[in-house]
Parts: structure tokens; sequence; C-alpha cells
């Protein structure tokens, strides 16, 4: 068993201080282009507006940085929806205090509102950006990755290792893996499996690994926290998988009860709130507008690809199943030939393979029925875009579970229940997570998740990564 080298021990203490140059520099390319706006292109632009240096290189960046420490936002190893909603928040409250030291210290004359307020919106945006190139980088690169040592190694280990690869906010050097009976064979096949639970504090002083991950659920309560009352001295951090998989994750808040040394874990269904669901319906509503603004010359253009590659309706609208069970009309650019049901129906009975396929996923990889045209609009999901009209109308929303016909209801069993609370969405989680690369029971379960821990973070996470996932094409037939 090889020790760390130096490297390895030491670099990702650099991690912070690069995090702050990045963020430095995020903040300080806001506030210039935010100073070429107000001086040259906005509506109420003053060429005679200027900001001393110090302002620009100092006391502001330095406001900002001070309440991305302060929020979290520099943490290492965090999911990217999280650092997303920790940089808004961070610049919300850098912006409001900027502000106030304004009015107080009257040098409202010297720096200007709306200055700081552009300085802030274009502040969230370079600091998201930034940071996920950064961390993109990293990643490639493997500099700066944190030694961990995982304890268990089975099926929760691998699905944390499957996060830790989905998602950009993580990037950790796996040492090995320690469990008295391994029963991950893909694990073992990939990772060195380093002792049992009892050689922990061995192969932590060997290896001098600085983090560890428990994902032993099935381990006994007492056995569990003797495992970590003895590494705890040992490390610098221990994180635990509890045996909690499927609780909503949403708003979840840990609740400690010193004097009976307990921990009770809250968790909120935020769409039961008429606040949420009202700014949810403001979100889409607003974006929907917008959108259909902007990408309105596109399906102008598709539309007539359609007509020219097979003359008919250019709009198809499919009955599909809604917020509270209600019925609605689903639009989508027309991609299969005007016969399309009696083409299938002829396709299913010379085909029984394909039939099956139809039956487990109602959906078929080969389709007989998509023009040419049509296969280029559902590669690049373009044959999605009239549902934006869907969204304006309150019958979809930008983000949610996937729209299902009325026989997949049975499917979804009790996770119907779910599915019922939101309008569908153009996209959402299965969009991200593989799409048709995922099989239909983990389509309903990530429905069921997406509506149990809903927030409106999530909702931006999520149509970033759908521009990411549809950019490269994923998994999309």
């Amino acid at each position: 068993m090889a020790s760390l080298s130096l490297w390895e021990r030491y670099a990702s203490y650099l991690l912070p201080l690069l995090i702050v140059f990045v963020d430095y520099a995020a903040v300080v390319a806001a506030e210039l282009l935010s100073y070429q706006l107000r001086r040259h292109w906005l509506p109420i632009a003053d060429p005679h507006f200027y900001i001393p240096d110090i302002y620009i290189f100092g006391v502001v960046p330095f406001i900002f940085l001070g309440f991305l420490y302060a929020m979290g936002a520099r943490s290492r190893n965090m999911p990217f929806w999280v650092m997303v909603q920790k940089i808004f928040w961070a610049c919300v409250y850098a912006v409001l205090i900027i502000i106030l030291l304004m009015y107080f210290a009257q040098v409202s004359e010297v720096v200007s509102r709306i200055f700081v307020g552009v300085t802030g919106i274009l502040a969230v945006l370079f600091l998201w950006s930034g940071r996920y190139l950064y961390r993109k980088c990293v990643r490639s690169l493997h500099l700066f990755r944190v030694p961990v040592l995982f304890i268990g190694a089975g099926l929760t280990a691998e699905r944390v290792l499957r996060s830790f690869e989905y998602d950009a906010g993580f990037d950790y050097h796996i040492v090995g893996f320690l469990d008295d009976h391994p029963v991950s064979d893909k694990i073992a096949a990939t990772y060195p499996i380093l002792g049992g639970f009892d050689d922990a504090e061995r192969v932590i002083r060997t290896t001098g690994v600085r983090d560890v991950i428990i994902t032993a659920p099935g381990m006994e309560q007492e056995a569990q926290v003797r495992l970590i009352n003895r590494i705890q001295p040992l490390v610098t951090r221990v994180i635990v998988a509890p045996n909690l998989i499927g609780i909503a994750m949403g708003r979840l808040t840990a609740i400690s009860l010193v004097s009976e040394k307990i921990i009770l874990l809250e968790t909120h269904n935020n769409l039961r709130s008429a606040f949420n669901r009202g700014l949810k319906r403001t979100f889409d509503l607003v974006c929907g507008v917008l959108g259909l603004v902007a990408v309105f010359p596109i399906m102008a253009v598709i539309a007539v690809m359609i007509y020219l590659d097979d003359p008919g309706h250019v709009l198809f609208a499919h009955r599909r199943v809604g917020q509270n069970g209600r019925m609605f009309p689903c639009y989508k650019f027309r991609s299969m030939v005007k016969d399309a049901e009696a083409r299938l129906e002829h396709y299913l009975a010379e085909n029984p393979e394909a039939r099956a396929e139809w039956e487990r996923d109602f959906k078929l990889k080969d389709d007989p029925r998509i023009t040419r045209i049509g296969h280029f609009l559902r590669r690049t999901s373009l044959d999605e875009l009239p549902q934006i009209i869907n969204v304006i109308r309150g019958e979809m929303s930008l983000v949610g579970p996937r729209p299902i016909v009325e026989k997949e209801i049975e499917k979804y069993g009790d996770l119907i229940a779910d599915y019922y609370l939101v309008p569908p969405g153009i996209t959402g989680l299965w969009q991200v997570s593989g799409r048709s690369d995922t099989t239909y029971e983990e389509r309903v379960q990530m429905d069921s998740w997406y509506v149990r821990n809903w927030s409106i973070w999530l909702d931006l996470v999520y149509l970033i990564k759908t521009v990411q996932v549809v950019c490269r094409r994923e998994g999309a037939y």
C-alpha cells in the first residue's frame, strides 16, 4: 500500500488560493464591463462617469470575496447547484452592503448605484462561468484533487461515485476502499480494496488521507458510531451516507439536540407552498415569453424545412397528462410522416422485438416513422421548441417531470401523486441524466425526486445542464 506523495498530500491546500484568484478576476471583469456599460451603452449612459481604481480593484471585489467566503461558496467539493445558490446570495448581499456603505459614507456621487447593480448581475454570471470552467479544467488535468478513502464498497458507494463523475463540483482522488465483504464487482475491479473496517486507522496513517467517506448504510448504528469516533481524530473531514436513500433533500436541515446527543433531520415539500408555486409560474412565464421572442426566427426556419421535406402540418399536438391529471395538447414540430400511426402498427406487427421495446419504453430507437429532417430535430431537441407555447399557457413548465401519455400512468404506481403536483416540463432531471440511456423505472424515480426536492435553483441548474446536454447531443433519439 503506497502512501501519498507530497504533491498529493498538500496540493489541495492551493485550491482555495486559486479559487480566490478566479473569483477576484470574475468580479473585476464584471466591474470593468459594468463601467463601460455605464459610460457608453446603457440608456442613461454618462460618458463622464468615472470610478477611482481603488474601488474597482480594491473595495468592491473584496466585499464580494468576503461574502463568498461567509456563504461557504469557496468550500471544496460541493454540488454544482449548491455552489450556484451560494454565489447568487453572496452577490445579492454584497450589492446591498455596498449600496448601504455608499449611503453612509456619502460616496454616491463617486460610485453609482446603477454601476453597483449591474456589477452584481454580471458578477453572478461571471462567477458561475468562472467556477465551472475552473472546475472542468482542474478535473481534466487531474490537478489539486483531494485524496479520499471510502469505507464501504457496496451499491451506495457506486451511487456516490456516479454522482462524483457527473457533477463538476466534485474532484476527488480515490485512494481505495475498506470493506469486510465488498459486494460491488465494479468497485473491486477498478479501485484497490485496502482492507476491512478494522483496518481504518492503519490505512489512514499509511496513506495520509484527510477525507473519509463512509458508504456503509447497512452497518449497525453502534458500530458506525465507534468507527467514526476512532477515525475522526486522524482526518480533517468524515462524510457519512446515512441509511435514508430516497428521502427528500430539498432544504434538508440538521437540528442538533445537544443535551440528548440526538440529530434531527428536517425536510420540506417546497411545492406545497403557494408562494413557491407562484414563483415557479412567474419564472416560467417571464422566461417563456423572452425565450419565444428569441427563438421565433429559428422556429420559422424549421417550419419551412419541415414543409419542404414532407408537405403537411408543421406542428403536431399529442395529448399528454398534465398537472392534477388534466389532459392537454403537447406541441412539437412534426418529425414523423403523415401516416405515422398506421406505419407504426405495421412495423410492430412484423417486428416482435420492436413491439417489446415500444411496450417497455413507449419509444423506439430505430423508429421508421421519422422523416429526414425529423432525425435532425430529435437529435438536437429542436422539435420541442413549440412547447414554449405550452409553458406560456400554463400547461407545461420549463423544468418538470417528463410529459407522459395516459397509458403510462399505471407505470408510475403510487408515485403518480408526485407527478400530478406540477406541470410537466420541457426539460428535467431525466433529460440531463442520460435521457434515452436510462430505464423507464429510473425515469419515474427521477420525476419523483425532482418534485420532492424542487427549488428555483434546481430549475436554473437543470436549464444550464440542458444546454450542455443538447450541445453534446447526449442520449437523444
